[in-house]
């Protein structure tokens, strides 16, 4: 994947490979805080692990800046600490940015939504607060982002406020070509917009096409359809039935982009090193 900031009004890149820096408790207490703000009590009653090695942990990642505290509360008749990630990603840099000065020559692929080198599409992610008529918490943020790290690599001009949360979304949003990130559930254009797609979610959540029915929580899809929110603009739904059929349908997009010159493609997610989260995808319709 490539990394991208801008600098000067000019957009620089620099190749990365995804490698998880930290192991063991040290990792699961930064993935349990990616889902929500915590405190190290509640922490450890959701590892199953002593309480001490939690706060042991606790002090070091907060030392080195990976999490930060939140804010105080009581609880129990005790003031807790209550800790949150900072950023959904950390990035460790050895080489040079680089100025990225061309358009890949496949860019027509991501047509409508990249266009002479330009963002022309909102990104809409599920707001991470609870929210909806089932208060859900939407976990897809990170994947915003390294959608939104892939599309750079189609982009000559960094292009600021292209990502937003749908409780966030306006009239004036969604008028725009959208990219939308999730479920129904966590994100509810995706629920506006459900029965315009080519291939939809059911009531209990599961992914129909047609006759088929997708009831696995690996399965997602990515799909396009004209917006029924803005003349002569598109939509892309990016979502599956839960988190991980989600991150297979991002995957499939960054790593199939071919994908999108169909209507729609139910995908499933893998897990090729058998350490439990997807890694990879394969298209299954």
């Amino acid at each position: 994947m490539q990394v991208v900031r801008e600098e000067n009004g000019k957009l620089m890149t620099v190749e990365a490979a995804e490698r998880q820096v930290f192991s063991g408790l040290a990792l699961k207490i930064m993935k349990s805080l990616s889902e929500s703000q915590k405190y190290p009590k509640e922490i450890a009653r959701e590892l199953h692990v002593h309480e001490q090695k939690v706060y042991y942990h606790i002090r070091q990642l907060e030392k080195k800046g990976f999490i930060r505290l939140a804010r105080k509360e009581e609880i129990g008749g005790t003031l807790a600490k209550i800790y949150e990630l900072p950023h959904p990603a950390f990035v460790v840099r050895f080489g040079a940015f680089r100025e990225a000065s061309r358009i890949p020559n496949d860019s027509s692929l991501m047509e409508p939504f990249v266009r002479n080198g330009e963002m022309n599409a909102k990104i809409i992610v599920g707001s991470p607060e609870p929210h909806g008529p089932e208060r859900a918490r939407s976990r897809d943020i990170t994947f915003a982002i390294e959608l939104a790290m892939f599309m750079g690599t189609f982009l000559t001009r960094a292009d600021h406020g292209a990502v937003i949360e749908d409780k966030d979304a306006g009239t004036s949003d969604l008028n725009n070509n959208l990219i939308i990130i999730g479920g129904p559930v966590t994100n509810r254009i995706t629920k506006m917009v459900n029965e315009k797609l080519p291939v939809r979610f059911d009531k209990n959540k599961n992914i129909v096409a047609g006759r088929k029915i997708y009831r696995r929580d690996e399965c997602g899809f990515v799909a396009r359809a004209p917006n029924p929110f803005g003349k002569d603009k598109t939509i892309m739904v990016i979502a599956g039935k839960r988190f991980s059929g989600t991150k297979a349908a991002v995957l499939a997009f960054m790593q199939m982009p071919e994908i999108l010159k169909k209507s729609f493609s139910i995908v499933e997610g893998l897990d090729n090193d058998g350490d439990g989260e997807i890694d990879s995808c394969k298209i299954i319709e």
